[in-house]
């Protein structure tokens, strides 16, 4: 693709942006109040509910532990949703995908808007989780605030392709619980977000398959002040590899649905 070409598919996707932002800011308070109001509560019910009888993990206050999940699991649901159900809407039932396509934009700006639109939420939605953990002084490295929209961007692009494959692949708008159920879930769950896995064999073997795992060992290696640059060349390669695949295949399946 030369310059050129590049510059003008950007400029287009982020027209795609900006439709997204005018729609979401319409309800911005009823659109930032429950990826930002779940993991506080639940800080609040298991961090300093839990954290005087569990005592210390690997040398931390299980507030101190779960604080940088409470970051990707805001990330995973803020990607996952709009790519699925937000996505779903707008291509089924509101038909903008449609009138989009009656214009200079197509189907890859589409996408790239999409990716784009959710990446720069979910980095938004991140930081300011961080900044409220730094707030409550449960952050080990207070710095990390700056780190975590970075990683959340990154983290966002597999967990939002996984949204767009859900809607590429589901019957009716119903499906998509099957897919949290079955998908959704167990990442959020068994991703070392609310116990560590490091002594669990299988389990921490299992969950290499999932790029919410090596987001969730992102930030909480910034959160701990634990650098290692073995460690998170690992992590970060694995979640740009995933990225990468999962974005070519959901922007593949995404196309073959609009066109058809």
């Amino acid at each position: 693709m030369r310059m050129s070409d590049f510059i003008i598919t950007f400029r287009l996707a982020w027209c795609v942006v900006v439709r997204n932002w005018v729609v979401y800011r319409k309800d911005f308070l009823a659109n930032i109040s429950p990826t930002l109001a779940d993991p506080a509560f639940m800080l609040t019910a298991l961090g300093m509910g839990l954290s005087p009888y569990i005592g210390s993990i690997h040398g931390l206050s299980y507030s101190q532990y779960l604080a940088p999940g409470m970051a990707a699991t805001t990330v995973l649901f803020t990607a996952f949703f709009e790519c699925s159900y937000g996505f779903y809407v707008r291509m089924t039932f509101e038909s903008v995908f449609k009138a989009m396509l009656t214009t200079p934009i197509g189907t890859p700006e589409v996408v790239w808007g999409e990716f784009i639109w959710v990446a720069i939420r979910a980095s938004l939605m991140a930081g300011g989780v961080g900044l409220v953990l730094a707030a409550l002084r449960i952050l080990p490295n207070p710095w990390a605030v700056f780190l975590f929209p970075l990683i959340g961007g990154i983290l966002a692009i597999p967990c939002g392709a996984i949204g767009l494959l859900a809607s590429s692949y589901v019957r009716n708008i119903n499906q998509f619980q099957t897919v949290y159920s079955f998908i959704i879930a167990p990442m959020y769950f068994l991703s070392g977000t609310f116990f560590p896995i490091s002594d669990r064999s299988i389990l921490g073997v299992i969950v290499q398959i999932s790029p919410f795992f090596h987001g969730v060992r992102l930030l909480q290696i910034a959160a701990w002040n634990r650098f290692s640059l073995q460690t998170i060349a690992y992590h970060l390669g694995v979640m740009l590899a995933y990225g990468l695949i999962l974005g070519a295949w959901s922007f593949v399946r995404i196309r073959k649905k609009l066109v058809n």
